[in-house]
């Protein structure tokens, strides 16, 4: 088994000493990022679609940034004791393919069909996002981790198969609650609440792509045990089936609704609901 990080403390200014301290506020405010956000974002899509609130404020794409941002935090405090050279070189390869895959979707329609962008999501370039990765990236990990989790012993076609079924049951989830709120459409729609079944073939390319390079950067053996060791891991999947959830159930989009459940049985049986003053208490954790 590879090396483990050491323990981290909280004191000092080093590189594990902000681990620590990251991990700590994340884990003090678990319920608020992972349930309340949530809850709040879809509120406020809701009031947005709805034209309850003055249109300068509307699917503000700041607000649509920041909002995911907090989301991410446990992902991003859970992984960064496990993110080496490697890991990051990894995480940085699959940013670059994200953008090179949407700016090719964007202009040239394959290999998702033609499709376009009907909100600012931030900056953009070349027609793309420019936090896309912020996006992407974390769809892609969090599939894998979950497969991780749920299949520790599965060998690496099999975790990779699952973890790509797990990637396209993500998409299934979100593409019908974004087109419904205006965020991207496709040119020719779709049967699929608007979204055609291009697309999906096309996150299978950009699904297995981007789970190999996941595969390569991270020891698998070092991340399964901070993935143990952590259990806040997984919470930026619980604020994403809260809130991709929610909006499926506004739209009426009942495919979706129930596989945003099946996703979130997938999490209930990793154990990994145990926000701080709901159930158990995992004090000292990293």
């Amino acid at each position: 088994m590879a090396e483990q990080p050491a323990e981290a403390t909280a004191e000092g200014f080093g590189r594990r000493a902000f681990e620590a301290r990251f991990s700590a506020a994340v884990r003090e405010n678990r319920f608020t990022i992972a349930v309340v956000f949530p809850l709040v974002g879809a509120a406020l899509f809701v009031a947005s679609t709805e034209a309850w609130l003055p249109p300068w404020l509307a699917m503000h794409p700041a607000l649509v940034l920041f909002g995911t941002l907090v989301m991410r935090t446990p992902l991003l405090a859970g992984l960064a004791p496990v993110v080496d050279r490697r890991a990051g070189v990894g995480l940085l390869a699959v940013g670059g393919y994200s953008y090179a895959i949407e700016y090719v979707g964007i202009h040239y329609g394959v290999p998702y069909g033609e499709f376009e962008y009907l909100l600012s999501l931030g900056p953009m370039v070349g027609g793309v996002p420019v936090g896309l990765p912020v996006f992407f990236v974390p769809l892609v990990l969090n599939s894998y981790l979950l497969v991780l989790l749920l299949a520790p012993k599965a060998g690496l076609l099999a975790r990779t198969a699952a973890a790509l079924g797990v990637v396209l049951a993500v998409d299934l989830v979100l593409d019908p609650a974004a087109v419904g709120l205006g965020f991207w459409a496709y040119d020719a729609g779709g049967i699929y609440y608007g979204v055609p079944l291009s697309n999906y073939a096309g996150w299978v390319l950009s699904g297995l792509v981007a789970l190999s390079l996941v595969e390569w950067g991270f020891d698998r053996e070092t991340l399964a045990a901070r993935l143990e060791a952590c259990e806040f891991a997984l919470d930026d999947f619980v604020s994403f089936v809260v809130l991709w959830g929610a909006m499926n159930v506004y739209f009426g989009n009942w495919i979706a609704v129930a596989l945003a459940v099946g996703l979130a049985a997938g999490l209930v049986r990793t154990d990994r609901f145990d926000f701080a003053g709901t159930g158990r208490d995992v004090p000292g954790r990293g």
